[in-house]
């Protein structure tokens, strides 16, 4: 896969999210969620500061714990198993996808190699339950309300690099 990963610096974001254990490429739930945290935004009278992203906290054989988040300008009280964060500084091996969110799975693959290739080490850790991410994300830059067709969509993966 021919990506064009550049490294950036990225200042702290704070988020309202919501995290799930989910298995393998199924994110049906997850996914359902995101709606849930627009309109908890809008109930709070306030909107989100950015597009949605995908937070992988720990990617296992199998089985994952990701985070669904939505970025705010300012905290937000919450409810339920919602939660504030805040994404951490640094720098970060960045690229953006256009097309389908199917191959992400390729392109976050691709990525990591490209930054093995370069000798960038990553803000990640391994355990017993797999590799545990500093930061890992998948922010969705395309509306598909606006852009229905999946095959348009554009899509930014970013991970941390070790060392801010």
């Amino acid at each position: 896969m021919d990506i064009r990963p550049t490294i950036e610096h990225r200042a702290p974001l704070r988020y309202v999210g919501v995290r799930h254990h989910v298995s393998g490429r199924a994110f049906g739930e997850l996914n359902a969620r995101v709606p849930e945290l627009f309109a908890f935004l809008a109930g709070q009278g306030t909107g989100p500061e950015g597009p949605p992203f995908y937070r992988f906290e720990v990617v296992g054989d199998g089985r994952h714990v990701v985070q669904a988040g939505v970025p705010v300008a300012a905290d937000v009280p919450t409810e339920s198993d919602l939660f504030l964060g805040t994404l951490p500084e640094g720098r970060y091996a960045t690229v953006l996808h256009r097309g389908h969110p199917d191959a992400l799975f390729d392109v976050n693959a691709a990525l990591l190699e490209w930054a093995g290739r370069k000798g960038l080490r990553l803000d990640r850790t391994t355990a017993a339950d797999g590799e545990h991410w500093g930061c890992r994300l998948e922010v969705f830059r395309t509306d598909p309300q606006v852009q229905p067709d999946p095959a348009q969509w554009e899509t930014e993966v970013a991970i941390r690099l070790s060392g801010g």
